[in-house]
């Protein structure tokens, strides 16, 4: 049975994750190049987009950031915050901080609610919870976006495997199991227009260009 302390701290962690969740690097690239990056392409303010807009150097910033806020947070609450709330469960405390971040991405509350789709920031919290996870992740998403060109797809597969590794890591600990399944879940949620595309054979391929009109 977890005390109220943890359960006070899992509501806490959530919340802060969420504000490190609404800074939106890709938004803030976009306003560098005197754009709106959600006007164009996909209208998400995520990695991918950005790539199709703007060009590999301001993708690369834009997930480094987005990546970044995810793991400095669970960095954050693993070495800081978990051993000050007795009773607290590390791997527990770390997915609801990661889960605020994501959720924080892709609802930003000062952008309307209109962010990003989360894999950057998930693959990074993941390293951060366990690092066999992430890396694990990341290495399905690198070879199935290699052999298909399909960035959706690659972040699907990376999504999908995530509850299956931690069943795979953390046999009969379903706590963590259903929070990650969570996280599996909001992936998918936010690619359902890219499943759509991908099953009808519209979606775009890694490489094609949005034209915003900048010189």
């Amino acid at each position: 049975m977890m005390n109220m302390y943890a359960l006070l701290g899992m509501g806490a962690v959530l919340g802060v994750g969420y504000l490190f969740g609404c800074f939106q690097t890709g938004y803030f690239v976009g306003r560098i190049n005197k754009i709106d990056i959600r006007d164009y392409g996909s209208g998400n303010a995520g990695t991918t987009n950005v790539l199709r807009t703007l060009g590999f150097p301001w993708a690369l910033l834009t997930f480094l950031g987005d990546a970044c806020k995810g793991l400095i947070w669970v960095m954050i609450v693993k070495h800081f915050v978990v051993p000050v709330i007795p009773g607290a469960n590390e791997k527990i405390l770390i997915l609801f901080a990661g889960l605020g971040a994501v959720l924080g991405h892709n609802y930003p509350f000062q952008l309307g609610f209109k962010g990003g789709k989360g894999i950057a920031t998930t693959a990074a919290i993941m390293i951060g919870f366990d690092w066999r996870i992430g890396f694990l992740g990341m290495g399905i998403f690198i070879l199935v976006c290699a052999l298909t060109r399909y960035v959706s797809l690659a972040s699907l597969c990376l999504a999908a495997s995530l509850p299956i590794q931690v069943l795979f890591y953390y046999p009969g600990q379903w706590g963590i199991f259903f929070l990650v399944l969570l996280y599996t879940f909001s992936a998918f949620y936010r690619h359902k227009a890219n499943i759509k595309r991908l099953m009808s054979g519209t979606e775009s391929k890694l490489g094609q260009k949005v034209d915003t009109g900048i010189k």
